[in-house]
């Protein structure tokens, strides 16, 4: 071969590389598409924090364009089956949308990447962790009726205080049901907090002084992480004796317990089409519960921004984390931060 035809080859191989360059982004090749990808936050810790993890990996690890939109359930959940966005929802409520979540399910252009929690939404009512340690005969709803002393307020010594769910919300007409359900009336006074702010500020001033409180509540969140509250045992969930739970007419409440709540990462369709690389790491987008209740816990009492707790996670919870991505991708992560 001549030393002319090898410039020529060499050069035709440059030339075809430098186009390669110019015309398929590296970004894109990492990421799968070069499209904006948008993330909902929603207005609650666990749910913004979380989109602000999944932007962290997919803007740093992988290489996308993404950006952040403000968000609420019903709200993104109804925009995702209109208009198939946004694209990622990493912490959508499925019973408190279900009506919609059942028409994206038939329209087909949403679906659910993963469960986000690994223990699943959490309600119930629940006891602080020294009160459950110093009263092991109170292990679940059944055994509160016998033990109503135990939970006295000051302003009605001749009964017991449970403190119900916020006015408004569906939980309340759940827990007035449960609590004639179980004959609570003649030792139990069911206290209405006024609002979830008041809920969570008289858990924390009980919690402070050590004194007992028995408390409906949720979870994951930020307020059983810091306050070490322990959920009450309940009966198994009986779809049938649940529903007339949240009746606010109904007649013969039977007690029951709350179904595991159902927590997707939903995702539009088209997006796993076009970015496979994405898709992958959204199916394997899941965090304990404990581990969830840890991180919203020192957010709260850091008095951290979403972002700040995002940072604070991948700091320090490398274990769960590098396990939804290639390590190269973790890599990245980890020398952004």
């Amino acid at each position: 071969m001549t030393s002319w035809l090898r410039a020529q080859m060499f050069g035709a191989v440059v030339g075809a590389t430098l186009v390669t360059t110019i015309w398929t982004p590296a970004l894109a090749t990492e990421c799968g598409t070069s499209d904006e990808i948008t993330i909902a936050e929603m207005t609650w810790l666990s749910a913004s924090t979380l989109a602000h993890v999944t932007r962290k990996v997919l803007s740093d690890g992988y290489g996308c364009n993404v950006v952040i939109v403000p968000g609420d359930t019903v709200p993104t959940a109804t925009s995702m089956l209109i208009k198939s966005k946004p694209d990622i929802a990493p912490e959508l409520w499925v019973s408190t949308a279900q009506s919609i979540w059942d028409q994206m399910m038939e329209k087909g252009n949403v679906y659910k990447a993963n469960d986000i929690f690994g223990g699943g939404g959490e309600e119930g009512w629940w006891v602080p962790d020294y009160v459950a340690a110093a009263h092991p005969e109170i292990k679940s709803v059944s055994d509160l009726k016998a033990n109503w002393k135990v939970f006295v307020d000051v302003s009605n010594p001749s009964k017991g205080r449970l403190y119900g769910c916020p006015p408004g919300w569906a939980c309340e007409i759940i827990t007035d049901n449960l609590f004639r359900a179980l004959g609570l009336g003649k030792t139990y006074e069911l206290f209405s907090p006024g609002s979830g702010a008041n809920l969570k500020a008289s858990i924390a001033r009980q919690v402070t002084r050590k004194k007992p409180i028995l408390a409906y509540y949720w979870g994951p969140t930020e307020v059983i992480g810091k306050y070490n509250l322990v959920r009450l045992g309940m009966p198994e969930h009986d779809p049938k004796k649940f529903t007339c739970l949240t009746d606010k007419n109904c007649t013969n409440p039977e007690a029951t317990g709350w179904a595991v709540g159902e927590v997707a990462v939903a995702v539009v369709t088209n997006l796993k089409e076009k970015a496979l690389n994405v898709a992958t790491f959204l199916s394997k987008l899941q965090i304990p519960n404990a581990e969830v209740n840890a991180v919203l816990a020192w957010g709260d009492n850091n008095k951290a921004s979403p972002e700040d707790v995002a940072d604070y996670f991948l700091r320090n919870y490398e274990a769960i984390w590098t396990d939804w991505v290639p390590e190269d991708v973790a890599a990245k992560v980890k020398a952004s931060l």
